[in-house]
């Protein structure tokens, strides 16, 4: 949806393009945080679902949401009132245009910031134990609504005034916070293999909450470290120009839907890896594994091919600038074959973490992100004077790297007999 949504507004123009990809990029870097919980749960609950103990995963449940809609307030205060600071950080005077436009954005989805962020919470949380059909029929349903709302609200269709940036936030907000309400009917049904009890949502547990901290906390480190690498990358784009800074946001609405593609395998390999491990079943678990994988490399073969043939005419889609085009047109193919590793990488990720081994992904990220992405690009963009090509020939040797490492330590078999 976020796609479908920059290709409305890459008719805009290419400020206010470039400017809510920025936005977008912030809130996924706050979100980062409620990993945390999500990942933390959901580690915990697959492994008492697959000891066939539903108390224990429930009690799980209501505790991180306990503490994500706490944050969920918190989070939305700060987006609200420090949006222009913000973006005062990370962009130049010259890009004004774009620093306006991602302002209004980021503003306006903060006054939603308590639905959307404790929705994507809870609904990760299902998606983690295991219940894919609901995750999916209810964020099939916020989509779609996003979808019908935006180019009304954004253009001013069916007599409503033209909004554009705010209309795109507005539709955000109106159909997050409408899918907030189905996850909590959801989990209020018993259709689910998890209840939540409104109890047990108001009776913390200190213990609990250590547990959560200490499962989930350092994949919140490495999603944390990788998101605000992707943002110091955006800001060497803007660094640039605006008419890179745009192609290079191009590229990230396309990786984006392309992600989930690749969360689905890896949030597939890490349930069924905890599943596993959680009635003792190890040579499943690696059997799992492999074919998961398998999968996700036949299927970004077909992507990587499709990307290389129609480069110019998916370019086209996000704006009508001729420069944004033909800069996109050529690196489109260097993008593409990042997604190779990056989709591989994503299934061994899942498998590493459905069993337990966060702190090897943390500490691997850490590295990448600090070696790699920051000072690698600082080195190719502003010294080697590479420009889009440059940023994305290093993501592609990050990527390999990372694949490579993380094979060797699955191979390895450690994580056979990790404990949550």
């Amino acid at each position: 949806m976020w796609t479908i949504e920059a290709i409305f507004i890459g008719q805009l123009g290419a400020a206010a393009f470039a400017g809510v990809g920025m936005a977008i990029q912030i809130i996924i870097l706050f979100m980062t945080v409620l990993l945390t919980f999500v990942v933390g749960s959901s580690l915990i609950i697959t492994r008492y679902l697959g000891a066939d103990n539903r108390w224990e995963a429930n009690h799980i449940l209501a505790q991180a949401l306990m503490i994500g809609i706490a944050m969920a307030f918190g989070l939305a205060l700060f987006w609200y009132f420090g949006a222009t600071q913000i973006f005062k950080l990370i962009q130049e005077e010259q890009n004004t245009g774009a620093e306006q436009a991602g302002v209004t954005y980021l503003k306006t989805v903060a006054m939603f910031a308590p639905f959307i962020i404790t929705n994507f919470i809870a609904i990760g949380i299902v998606r983690g134990a295991g219940d894919t059909k609901y995750s999916m029929m209810i964020n099939v349903g916020i989509n779609m609504l996003n979808l019908l709302l935006s180019p009304v609200l954004i253009f001013g269709l069916l007599g409503l005034p033209r909004l554009e940036v705010r209309g795109a936030a507005l539709a955000v907000g109106i159909s997050h916070s409408l899918g907030f309400l189905a996850t909590a009917w959801l989990l209020r049904s018993r259709k689910s293999v998890l209840f939540l009890s409104l109890r047990e949502l108001t009776t913390p547990n200190a213990a609990t909450f250590k547990r959560l901290f200490r499962a989930g906390l350092p994949t919140t480190i490495e999603q944390l470290v990788w998101a605000f690498g992707q943002v110091i990358i955006s800001s060497y784009a803007a660094l640039i120009g605006v008419t890179v800074l745009a192609a290079h946001q191009a590229f990230m609405r396309i990786q984006a839907v392309l992600s989930m593609f690749y969360m689905g395998f890896g949030m597939g390999a890490m349930t069924l890896m905890g599943k596993n491990l959680g009635a003792d079943r190890r040579k499943l678990a690696e059997m799992t594994a492999k074919i998961t994988g398998r999968v996700a490399f036949v299927f970004v073969m077909s992507v990587v091919t499709i990307l290389f043939i129609f480069s110019g005419s998916i370019m086209s889609i996000f704006t009508n600038d001729a420069k944004v085009i033909e800069l996109g047109s050529f690196v489109l193919r260097i993008f593409a074959l990042v997604q190779i590793p990056k989709a591989v990488n994503g299934v061994l990720m899942g498998n590493l973490r459905g069993a337990g081994d966060m702190t090897w992904l943390m500490w691997l990220s850490v590295l990448s992100v600090i070696v790699l992405e920051i000072g690698l690009n600082w080195i190719v963009v502003f010294v080697f004077n590479f420009s889009l090509v440059g940023l994305w020939t290093v993501q592609l040797c990050d990527e390999s790297l990372r694949l490579g490492l993380n094979y060797w330590r699955f191979r390895g078999g450690k994580w056979k007999f990790l404990h949550i």
